[in-house]
């Protein structure tokens, strides 16, 4: 890693002085530390322990490590058969083949 982005990385690094203390980056509430600097036109917030979080939901650690966004599944839609139309076209029962027909 280049010494420019280690410096930058360790300065993020700093001690809460907030009561009670902001989680600490390596903790699993470490998302609710407060903002210390703000820039929603970049898409981003810097948080009181180092980390800086995105609007996409990822992350970037002070120790440089990037946490991937938290994204859910992929919306899919269902495949639906067409319904019965009340004038008889395609979908209608009309088209379809009588249970008793062998």
């Amino acid at each position: 890693m280049p010494t420019a982005e280690l410096a930058v990385c360790q300065s993020a690094t700093t001690t809460c002085a907030h009561q009670p203390p902001c989680p600490p980056s390596g903790a699993v509430d470490h998302g609710a530390a407060r903002v210390v600097a703000s820039h929603p036109e970049q898409g981003w917030n810097l948080l009181c322990n180092g980390v800086i979080v995105f609007e996409d939901t990822g992350e970037l650690m002070p120790d440089c490590r990037v946490v991937d966004p938290r994204r859910g599944p992929a919306r899919m839609r269902a495949l639906e058969e067409p319904g019965p139309t009340p004038d008889g076209g395609p979908g209608s029962d009309a088209h379809r083949p009588s249970p008793d027909c062998a």
